[in-house]
């Protein structure tokens, strides 16, 4: 059970904005040499506060690895910063990411852990120029998470086959998110017959709307996370899986179709190709533009020691949050072939999230 975060505090514009903007000269010097840090990384980040904005509600997969970044990555920033979580949730996260695209500092004192459908879900924006996703810098990636909509166990549906056959009710959370643009998507493109009801905060809620029989079909929810909590779920199949959002099937689920392999025409697939794709980000950390270069190389040694820490993974193994990390550039990477994804794709896709 994880506690609430501290209230969050307005943002304030810094010192140097309130004073500079009489100051055209000064800052012009101070554009000019945007990016420099002006003191050593451990000087700077010795005392310092540290933030990670979970783009979720509480109780979520995003929520679980960011409070457990947040628990671990202190200890390898030099100058040793404390680092407290608040979660902010809305539009699939985009909210979170917004925030740090616009108004949290831009100095490597704030993260996010944020919808690994961001990229796609900037690409489809109607104006890209508010938000450029690739100036968000990636520390590393946690884990490639596959998401998978399920029911509970004891539910009157077992395949996907099933959901093509009758009416099933799916939770979701905001349109751009995962939980919702998948079964839309499936609706459309794959068969299903699919009710969506939208607007929860996380998977925790629509778990407890599935309990209170008010959903059929959690319509996102991390692999990793059931493996933590509901492990019989999928070693047991105890409970109806029935789609995962990838490319290829996992290891640990075989017999449940992948999103891709559901397309009924060449442009429904390539949608979902589109949407599967994202797994490869998973459970990923980002922070802010214009970090000074130097405090994000260390921010992203940081990552890396922390991930190949055996007491981080010795922990991570303890308390069942399974670790398969990757470098913030490849995450990077990704993002940016992501963003070059065809606009015929694209304009199918957003459809999808105005219905």
């Amino acid at each position: 059970m994880f506690a609430p975060a501290p209230k969050w505090p307005k943002a304030r514009p810094s010192l140097a904005r309130r004073f500079c903007a009489p100051l055209t000269l000064a800052c012009g010097l101070l554009t000019g040499t945007q990016g420099a840090s002006a003191e050593p990384v451990e000087e700077f980040y010795h005392g310092k506060t540290l933030r990670v904005i979970v783009g979720y509600a509480v109780g979520g997969g995003y929520d679980v690895y960011g409070r457990f970044f947040a628990e671990w990555f202190g200890k390898f920033v030099a100058g040793n910063p404390t680092i407290i979580v608040q979660n902010m949730p809305g539009g699939g996260s985009f909210v979170a990411a917004k925030y740090l695209y616009g108004a949290a500092p831009r100095d490597g004192t704030y993260f996010g852990s944020l919808s690994q459908t961001l990229a796609l879900d900037a690409a489809m924006n109607e104006d890209p120029s508010t938000f450029d996703v690739t100036k968000l810098n990636y520390l590393g990636r946690l884990l490639d998470n596959v998401d998978v909509g399920t029911g509970l166990p004891g539910a009157s549906f077992k395949t996907y086959d099933d959901a093509k056959k009758k009416e099933i009710v799916v939770g979701a959370t905001g349109g751009a998110s995962p939980g919702f643009l998948v079964p839309a998507a499936l609706q459309k493109f794959g068969g299903a017959k699919f009710k969506i009801v939208s607007g929860y905060g996380g998977s925790a809620d629509i778990n407890l709307a599935a309990e209170r029989k008010e959903v059929d079909v959690i319509g996102s929810i991390g692999l990793a996370l059931i493996m933590q909590r509901n492990p019989a779920w999928v070693t047991e199949k105890q409970a109806p899986i029935l789609y995962q959002i990838a490319i290829k099937r996992h290891p640990l689920l075989p017999h449940v179709p992948a999103i891709s392999e559901l397309g009924l025409t060449p442009d429904g697939t390539a949608v979902l190709r589109a949407i599967g794709s994202s797994s490869e980000i998973g459970r990923s950390i980002v922070t802010t533009p214009n970090v000074p270069p130097d405090r994000l190389v260390a921010l992203r040694t940081a990552f890396q020691k922390m991930v190949h820490d055996p007491a981080f993974l010795e922990a991570a193994a303890k308390r069942e949050i399974p670790i398969f990390a990757a470098s913030g550039e490849e995450m990077d990477e990704i993002t940016r072939d992501v963003m070059k994804t065809p606009q015929a794709v694209l304009d199918v896709t957003k459809s999808l999230m105005k219905q």
